[in-house]
């Protein structure tokens, strides 16, 4: 029997690869997104004026819109709605939001039989668990252990073997409480506030028959989910299935606009004709704020409110693939998103129990049907946890103690988010600094004090770093292409300063003028710490000290891709526009620049030949979110060598998160698949090369051959 992990892992990668296919069969994609984030804004931006709409169009309707303060007054009123004087059946479709509120534990406590008609959420129900996903909610219960949980909760008489069969049994079972049920409820994956209409993207017929086999109909739902118009529905339509599990469209697009007119069916009366039939059906649709419009004020929060639920942002995710939502998730959203929902619902504790999971990736971005920036979104509940939490332990190096108006985030953060004082101090201590740190008692210290996993190998610092190997000489190239500088990040300045050596002599062989000055480094560090007022500091003194070059004519190379992020992304929210343009607009990751100045007529017999040398390359989480893999690969490839490319969707590694002790184990699991792939006969033979410092140290534990920067093969 499969475990629960291998069945989060097995359906949440098929979703993922099934996007992938899917939105390269759809013409315009990034328009039909950029199309629906501007529906959203707009929605959002004029919500209350929506909501009055809304509420005049459903009365016109026939039915009722109430307004619920939070998860206890809409429980409140559904209650009144259902009745309290007799114990009634309410069958219920897929809705998030009314797991939010916990409205079945609400019908329960007056006596109500409440029923989940899809089948996740049955099975879940009958399991008695919690939904670990947002579009498929027993992701992690795998065939034989549903078959399992039916064959002892209800004793079928037949065997259940197959999948159908499953299916089947639970079609009889569900049918059976639809048909004698008192009221409906539903949740609403959009509505439009100009016909009241409620769309519902399912891939089972449940929903439909909630509506049409109870004579009265309660739909629950966030302001959130209020659009403008019928036609503002299209790109969601398009969006929504491929972006969740890889299908062109759902099985079933529901467009009610209640108080439906269908015939209210009674299995019963077989004999009367329909057109005789009752179709008075009650109709009552329940709007949810429940902290939305808290977030909607929310400069940081309200793009949360973008979120369509297609879990895309999940599937995605390394990490989630690992844990599932159950670990990855609050009271009720999962994923990348559900730091945002439960932020702004739960508050920051319950967010803060899970938010450290994000790594900052950002492979949620492009996933995302909207555009919703989610690793910001994670960053800044990671900054406001950091200013909820008191600070009771000395910092142990110059440097760690925070600002007075800075964040105040535990003392292993600090370490962390810090690291450019740390990386300072190991190399005007190296080589002294390094023997240290491998002692026995260090590595306790470090354990017991900063979380730092023992089984993890740090860093080793040279006394000489980059900056120092190169300042102040003289540039061999006479009559140069380009003149660039090139920005000495932290692990290439200090640790890994042989591929910033071998950056410098591939530019200088391909007619670059190149200089390496001393730069802050670009905040990367403590932004995933959550410190953001010491991430912007770094930004602004990385800025200040790069415009001079920029001003100058020089481009701006970068080695490590999450640098190179930073400046193109992050720096959008952390500079002046102006800022943020100049240094963006002038920046390279390195095998990009070299890339142009191959395509723009420079010499390759320059640089080292690669023919007969297979090479397995493992492109960094960035890189790829900047759609800058392709140049590698080409460079590669032109010179010489033979590159097998890896598909796996993360190294694992997410700089520090892959040294802190609580999250080792996941590091390593979610690596296994590319020591795997890397390791399989294919692969075993070929050098093994990445991109990012992440990527080399997470492959450099993971197998026994020593990997490189691609920049390192191409020196002659």
């Amino acid at each position: 029997m499969a475990t629960e992990g291998e069945a989060i892992q097995t359906n949440t990668r098929g979703f993922n690869q099934g996007r992938y296919e899917a939105v390269a069969g759809l013409d315009e994609y990034e328009s039909v997104k950029a199309d629906a984030r501007a529906i959203k804004e707009d929605a959002i931006e004029r919500l209350p004026e929506l909501i009055d709409q809304l509420r005049s169009t459903v009365e016109d309707n026939g039915g009722t819109l109430y307004l619920a303060d939070d998860a206890a007054d809409a429980n409140q009123y559904v209650r009144t709605v259902v009745g309290a004087e007799t114990e009634k059946t309410v069958v219920k479709s897929k809705s998030m939001t009314s797991e939010e509120i916990d409205v079945n534990e609400a019908l329960e406590v007056d006596g109500h039989d409440v029923v989940e008609t899809d089948l996740g959420e049955w099975v879940l129900q009958v399991a008695e668990e919690a939904p670990s996903h947002i579009v498929a909610p027993a992701i992690h219960k795998s065939r034989d252990a549903i078959t399992e949980l039916f064959e002892e909760v209800f004793e079928p008489t037949d065997p259940l073997e197959t999948a159908e069969e499953l299916t089947a049994f639970a079609r009889e079972k569900l049918g059976e409480r639809i048909r004698e049920a008192d009221v409906g409820m539903t949740g609403a994956n959009f509505i439009t506030a100009d016909t009241g209409t409620i769309a519902l993207v399912t891939s089972e017929g449940n929903a439909r028959k909630t509506v049409a086999g109870t004579d009265t109909h309660i739909a629950v739902a966030g302001v959130e989910k209020i659009v403008p118009t019928t036609e503002d529905l299209r790109p969601f339509v398009e969006l929504i299935g491929r972006s969740g599990t890889g299908q062109d469209i759902t099985s079933y697009v529901s467009l009610l606009t209640p108080p439906v007119e269908t015939p209210v069916i009674d299995d019963t009366d077989r004999e009367t004709p329909l057109s005789e039939i009752d179709n008075d059906r009650e109709f009552h649709v329940v709007l949810i704020d429940n902290g939305r419009m808290a977030m909607r004020e929310d400069d940081d929060l309200r793009e949360t409110l973008y979120c369509i639920r297609c879990s895309a942002c999940s599937n995605v995710c390394a990490n989630f693939q690992e844990v599932g939502g159950h670990a990855f998730g609050g009271e009720t959203y999962s994923g990348g998103i559900a730091t945002g929902w439960e932020a702004g619902i739960e508050g920051l504790d319950v967010a803060g129990g899970f938010n450290d999971l994000c790594t900052g990736c950002s492979r949620c971005v492009d996933a995302c049907p909207v555009n919703i920036d989610i690793p910001w979104i994670n960053t800044v509940v990671r900054d406001r946890v950091n200013r909820d939490q008191e600070v009771n332990v000395d910092v142990l190096v110059d440097g760690l103690t925070p600002d007075a108006e800075d964040e105040s985030p535990p003392l292993q953060k600090r370490f962390f988010g810090n690291f450019e004082a740390v990386a300072r101090l190991g190399s005007a201590l190296a080589p002294f600094s390094n023997w240290l740190a491998e002692q026995t008692v260090s590595r306790q210290l470090l354990h017991r004090l900063l979380g730092i996993d023992p089984r993890r190998d740090l860093p080793t610092f040279h006394r000489r770093t980059l900056v120092d190997r190169f300042q102040g000489r003289e540039t061999p190239v006479d009559t140069p292409r380009r003149r660039a500088v090139l920005y000495p990040d932290l692990y290439t300045n200090h640790v890994q300063i042989d591929r910033g050596t071998a950056a410098v002599r591939v530019l200088e062989a391909l007619g670059v003028d190149v200089v390496v000055p001393s730069v802050p480094s670009s905040g990367r560090a403590p932004l995933s710490q959550g410190m953001i007022t010491t991430a912007r500091s770094h930004a602004e003194r990385v800025s200040d000290t790069l415009a001079p070059y920029i001003a100058d004519g020089r481009d701006v190379v970068v080695i490590e891709p999450s640098d190179l992020a930073m400046f193109e992304r992050e720096y959008e929210r952390l500079l002046d526009p102006d800022a943020h343009e100049r240094l963006a607009t002038n920046s390279y990751e390195i095998m990009e620049y070299v890339f142009g100045l191959l395509a723009n007529g420079a010499d390759s017999t320059s640089l080292r030949d690669g023919e007969g040398t297979d090479i397995a390359y493992h492109s960094h989480c960035q890189q790829r979110t900047l759609d800058l893999e392709a140049h590698t690969v080409a460079v590669l490839e032109q010179c010489g060598f033979d590159v097998l490319t890896s598909d796996v969707e993360c190294c694992g590694m997410a700089g520090s998160f892959g040294y802190k002790s609580e999250y080792f184990d996941v590091s390593i699991a979610v690596g296994n698949e590319l020591r795997d792939q890397f390791s399989a006969p294919s692969a075993r033979d070929r050098t093994v090369v990445a991109s990012g410092t992440s990527c080399l140290e997470q492959l450099d534990s993971l197998l026994e051959r020593r990997p490189s920067h691609p920049i390192e093969l191409l020196v002659d």
